[in-house]
């Protein structure tokens, strides 16, 4: 059984689909107690990290999240929330990976959002990016990033590299959407199910 977290932020019913996809029990929740006693654990999100952040503390999450000891994986804005905190709202996170998610910077030849097909490349390997090699395509859609650390797990590069997928002990983050990510994603759901 994998549950997802509902937030109120994300587009919850395609993370859904994807993983119903692959035979998988999955279900939405905000259930403090539900969420504390799953299997494993989906936080996705799209929108604005202060907003989410407001929602994890209403809903009495945020000890939740942070005390779960079964494999997390943060989907898009969910993998920003994971780190310490982020300059969008400047706004305090969860404090699971370590760093600051900054904007992006724009240019001209670089429009913010970054919105489309990138590639990544894997930075070391790990039981979430088994079978996903250097120039696989993911969809993304953001504007602000993760820095690369110790703990990133493959970059993509728009203007400048950011850690596009992350890990830190049980916690695992996508920048972009696997569930919108062709063969690359649905690769990637695969591996967090086998976890």
């Amino acid at each position: 059984m994998i549950t997802v977290i509902e937030l109120g932020c994300a587009n919850t019913a395609s993370v859904l689909f994807a993983l119903e996809r692959l035979g998988v029990d999955a279900h939405l929740s905000s259930d403090a107690a539900e969420i504390a006693a799953a299997q494993k654990v989906v936080l996705p999100g799209v929108g604005a990290a202060g907003f989410a952040m407001n929602r994890i503390h209403e809903l009495g999450l945020f000890d939740v999240i942070r005390g779960l000891d079964v494999p997390l994986l943060g989907v898009c804005l969910g993998q920003q929330l994971l780190f310490e905190g982020s300059d969008e709202g400047d706004v305090q996170c969860l404090g699971l990976i370590p760093g600051r998610v900054t904007r992006m910077e724009a240019s001209k030849d670089f429009v913010v959002p970054h919105m489309g097909w990138n590639q990544l490349e894997v930075s070391r390997d790990d039981a979430l990016t088994a079978g996903v090699n250097d120039g696989d395509y993911a969809y993304f859609v953001h504007s602000f990033v993760c820095p690369v650390n110790d703990c990133t797990l493959a970059t993509a590069t728009y203007g400048e590299p950011f850690a596009a997928m992350v890990r830190k002990g049980q916690v695992w983050g996508c920048q972009f959407h696997p569930e919108r990510s062709s063969s690359t994603g649905a690769r990637i759901l695969e591996n967090f199910v086998k976890l």
